[in-house]
């Protein structure tokens, strides 16, 4: 692929990823987003075979790309430590979401994006669970187990991390209404007590686990 090849086809990946965060999948057209990228109608059949295939770039190259730089945050969190407790793990995954590596920008497309996937879920929805998801809960599940001093199922525990990924969610993708509500600027200060806060609501929550019936 020559350098301007190369270029067109970032244009019209930035271009449908802002479009399609924006209006959906069914809300543009293959003509608005060339000529958002500046660029001939047929660049999206020579670079992506279809606009689903351009579509489904979106999410493997972009939303799956920022989620993996997320994962490798909470790897790394997690690295420098001989014997990860449940409160470390929890804290890891709480600092990736909130003080992870990501612009205004990105963060709104990634939002956005799985927002509508998820009101109307399709191809890329499957990607997201079987090449993101899935793999960083089993990850997360490992570093638990670790942690329990009796057998818990996969579903039970899967339950778990899911609840405390929505906790964590909840405050990465309602920050403007938490900082309103809250009369608190979403500062480095904030975040910590953040952390704090989830560590402590969701190690609560998770100890039950370590409970024999």
């Amino acid at each position: 692929m020559t350098g301007t090849e190369d270029n067109t086809r970032k244009r019209l990946l930035d271009q449908a990823e802002r479009l399609f965060a924006e209006k959906g999948y069914a809300g543009i057209s293959v003509r608005e987003i060339t000529a958002a990228a500046e660029c001939n109608v047929a660049g999206v059949n020579y670079h992506f075979g279809s606009k689903q295939g351009l579509y489904m770039a979106v999410f493997q190259e972009r939303w799956a790309s920022r989620a993996m730089r997320l994962q490798q945050g909470f790897a790394a969190a997690l690295a420098g430590l001989q014997d990860p407790g449940l409160s470390d793990v929890i804290a890891a995954m709480a600092r990736a979401f909130l003080e992870g590596p990501w612009t205004d920008e990105e963060r709104r497309n990634h939002i956005q994006l799985m927002q509508r996937e998820l009101s109307d879920p399709g191809q890329a929805l499957g990607m997201i669970v079987e090449n993101v998801m899935r793999p960083y809960i089993r990850e997360v599940k490992k570093l638990i187990r670790a942690c329990l001093r009796r057998e818990v199922d996969d579903e039970q525990l899967e339950i778990y991390i899911l609840s405390m990924l929505g906790v964590v969610l909840y405050f990465f993708l309602a920050r403007p209404a938490v900082t309103e509500i809250l009369h608190r600027k979403y500062d480095q200060d904030f975040k910590s007590d953040l952390v704090a806060h989830i560590t402590a609501f969701c190690l609560n929550g998770i100890q039950a686990l370590n409970q024999e019936k």
